[in-house]
């Protein structure tokens, strides 16, 4: 947790933003397993963790937009809860350590909305993402749950303002991305032959939860890099695979998130054709974090990646014609088919909940309905304290290059012949996180083994201690 005064900041320039009435932010509640008692890992709402800084359920906080007067809503331990969880702090000491002066019992939330509502007086709610919440919600409002509406003036002023990291958050994202640098190194010593990609991934969440953290997000680590979100199986190591490792740590205290991917040659090696396509994508991630700087649209990254990984696969023989026109035709995205990256802080992707693209576009910028350049998740102006992801990949996925070969599609820009001798590759992606900064942008936290030699030597560092094993 940051100090009382940050969150009552926060606080005070969010009622500013609004223009009236009353503002609600609901905390999660537990998440049942299987039985009433027996919970998932609790996990906050983003933006009262933002605002509130409380990571309990149960919780709930209302601002007034015209007196900046907050409350925090919540029960104090029961003998119960100290049987069961040991001591708890009073609510109103947990009130004090936000900065918040007035508390109440759970059941008054419904009275201070309805008397706002009784007054004329507006008021504004996120949109709720888990179902408890949204009857919860609908209880509150008085509506059905699929009549709720939620406060666009609202989810604007939050976006604006969550944004923009400050200083004492980017170090939290640092500290993020250290421990996640730990998982990603362990995971590169462990890619030897004879390991499952369930045994290592069960380690990199090993190291999260051993720092105190947890990881961001389940944990994709699969020798078919060519599916996006392949989570781990059963699956041994064979000498020459390609590992693929996407994943990231929540920071222990604050939960910052670090979303990082890397890609290990199992036994230490690289084959030829897989460091040709690794150093494609590369140089096609390092020419996108150049361009990320205060002012630059987003798009333009994405867009220069996938010239650059257009270029390259036209020089393995995959692609044909002119790099710039198969791009904009959308050519490129048989074997690139998702955006550069996204926003990233309390949740891995930052805000989506708010609406994807409330968060990544704008006025200016407004999503595509091609195929590809659809899934960027993010497109307007960088500006300086944003924090993305950077993860630009090459995949050789055999279905859809059937399915465009029947059709004839994008004939100009891709040899489909040559496709066929590439079928079983797989995919690459390689991720970091940035911060944008006044003149440019600058990579989270440690520097992580990238540039193919590094892994190789990483790898290899693991041979002797997986022979031990």
């Amino acid at each position: 947790m940051f100090s009382p005064e940050t969150y009552a900041a926060r606080r005070r320039v969010l009622a500013d933003s609004v223009s009236s009435g009353l503002i609600v932010l609901l905390g999660n509640d537990q998440a049942p397993m299987n039985y009433a008692a027996n919970y998932y890992r609790f996990r906050q709402d983003g933006s009262f963790l933002y605002y509130g800084g409380l990571d309990a359920p149960g919780l709930a906080i209302t601002i007034d937009a015209d007196s900046g007067k907050s409350i925090l809503y919540g029960h104090d331990p029961t003998m119960d809860d100290v049987v069961w969880e040991g001591p708890l702090p009073a609510l109103v000491d947990r009130a004090a350590s936000i900065g918040v002066s007035t508390t109440a019992p759970p059941d008054a939330l419904a009275g201070t909305i309805r008397q706002a509502k009784v007054e004329g007086r507006t008021v504004h709610v996120l949109p709720p993402y888990r179902g408890e919440q949204k009857l919860k919600v609908s209880e509150l409002l008085g509506v059905s749950p699929k009549a709720i509406e939620a406060s666009e003036e609202l989810i604007d002023a939050v976006i604006a303002q969550r944004l923009v990291k400050s200083a004492e958050e980017i170090a939290e994202l640092d500290k993020a991305v250290a421990l996640t640098a730990e998982m990603h190194v362990l995971a590169m010593r462990m890619a030897h032959p004879g390991r499952s990609e369930q045994m290592v991934a069960a380690a990199m969440e090993g190291v999260a939860h051993a720092a105190g953290g947890y990881p961001s997000f389940p944990i994709i680590l699969t020798r078919r890099g060519e599916v996006l979100h392949n989570h781990a199986t059963d699956y041994v190591f064979q000498q020459g695979d390609l590992m693929l490792t996407d994943g990231g740590a929540h920071a222990p205290g604050s939960r910052y998130a670090g979303d990082v991917t890397r890609v290990s040659p199992v036994g230490g090696r690289y084959s030829d054709r897989q460091s040709t396509l690794y150093e494609i994508v590369l140089d096609a991630q390092m020419q996108a974090i150049d361009a990320c700087k205060p002012g630059a649209p987003f798009r333009d990254a994405h867009m220069l990646a996938c010239r650059v990984i257009a270029e390259g696969l036209k020089g393995v023989g995959l692609m044909k014609g002119d790099p710039v026109e198969a791009v904009a035709a959308g050519a490129h995205a048989m074997f690139m088919p998702h955006g550069l990256g996204h926003a990233i802080g309390l949740d891995v992707h930052d805000m989506e909940a708010l609406g994807e693209d409330s968060v990544g576009y704008d006025d200016e910028f407004q999503r595509s309905d091609q195929f590809g350049t659809a899934y960027l998740r993010y497109a307007k102006r960088l500006e300086p304290g944003n924090v993305m992801t950077v993860e630009p990949g090459i995949y050789l996925i055999g279905a859809l290059a059937d399915m465009w070969k029947s059709e004839g599609k994008h004939a100009d820009f891709i040899n489909y012949n040559e496709f066929d001798k590439w079928r079983d590759f797989g995919g690459i992606r390689i991720e970091d996180d940035i911060v944008v900064t006044g003149n440019g942008c600058r990579v989270l936290g440690p520097s992580i083994p990238k540039k193919p030699d590094e892994v190789e030597a990483v790898v290899q560092s693991g041979e002797e201690a997986f022979a031990a094993d």
